[in-house]
């Protein structure tokens, strides 16, 4: 089932996509759960197909968010594909390098994301993420899938000038608009095992990176066993995974995204998440 949420008559709705629509729930469920974060927390997604209907809208022409827009936590892991370890001259790391982002960094599918007045050192990192179902602490990597909601597309933009700045790499990755998530969530039942995915992330149209998700060293179950183990993970958080080899900032010359261009991030089973950029 793929889930999504829009901006819809200036609020935000959710509901599952059903070929080139979405269904919005009937209004006794929405009054119930507002956000499709409420409805994870309920536990009671798998109700969504049999749930009367309040609307259909066309996929066509609706304005995308994020599939959690307010997130209580949005963590990504560094260089965690083994490719890009080489292309980055980074040692293979005993534990995975984990950073955050702010909610407002990220916007939807065909949204604009903002090459920042600030720099233009503007890098595309096309990602796996995963949202949490279930409230998780101190989760073992046996039982880690079972507290997983699904799976989708996440570009961690990011601006390597400011990245560098010191060894934190907060600033770099967490400019406004700069980084992208959608389009849509897709359940654990279409996804049971991520690892057998493949990810290709395009630059108008040329691909960029291309690689599968098993290239990745610190996997899915580990990274809720070790994240859970120091912060309890709450429902529609959002974790992801990391990016492959590819980016601008390991090429010769460096290649950076500027207004005018398209980035797509695409995962199996998933589909395609797409952008413009646009000048700050």
């Amino acid at each position: 089932m793929k889930l999504a949420t829009i901006q819809l008559d200036d609020r935000a709705v959710y509901g599952r996509v059903d070929g080139a629509e979405l269904i919005i729930p009937e209004q006794s469920f929405l009054r119930q759960c507002p956000t499709l974060q409420d409805v994870l927390a309920a536990r009671r997604v798998a109700e969504l197909p049999a749930v009367g209907e309040s609307q259909r809208v066309g996929l066509d022409a609706v304005q995308f968010l994020p599939p959690i827009p307010a997130p209580a936590k949005v963590i990504c892991v560094g260089v965690n594909f083994m490719a890009h370890m080489r292309e980055m001259g980074r040692p293979e790391p005993k534990f995975p390098l984990l950073f955050t982002r702010y909610p407002d960094t990220l916007v939807g599918h065909r949204q604009p994301l903002l090459r920042p007045q600030k720099s233009t050192d503007y890098d595309f990192e096309g990602e796996l993420a995963f949202v949490m179902g279930r409230r998780a602490h101190h989760v073992s990597r046996t039982d880690a899938l079972d507290y997983v909601a699904g799976y989708t597309c996440f570009m961690d933009g990011s601006l390597r000038d400011y990245q560098h700045h010191t060894t934190q790499l907060t600033p770099g990755k967490n400019f406004w608009r700069s980084g992208a998530c959608g389009p849509w969530l897709v359940t654990t039942d279409e996804i049971p095992d991520p690892a057998v995915l493949n990810l290709e992330t395009r630059l108008n149209g040329k691909v960029m990176q291309h690689a599968p998700i098993h290239d990745i060293k610190f996997d899915v179950p580990y990274l809720i066993e070790y994240i859970s183990s120091f912060t309890p993970l709450s429902p529609g958080d959002i974790i992801s995974t990391g990016t492959p080899s590819g980016v601008g900032f390991g090429r010769d010359p460096q290649l950076w995204m500027k207004p005018g261009d398209v980035i797509e991030v695409e995962v199996d089973g998933i589909g395609v998440l797409s952008n413009r950029v646009i000048a700050e």
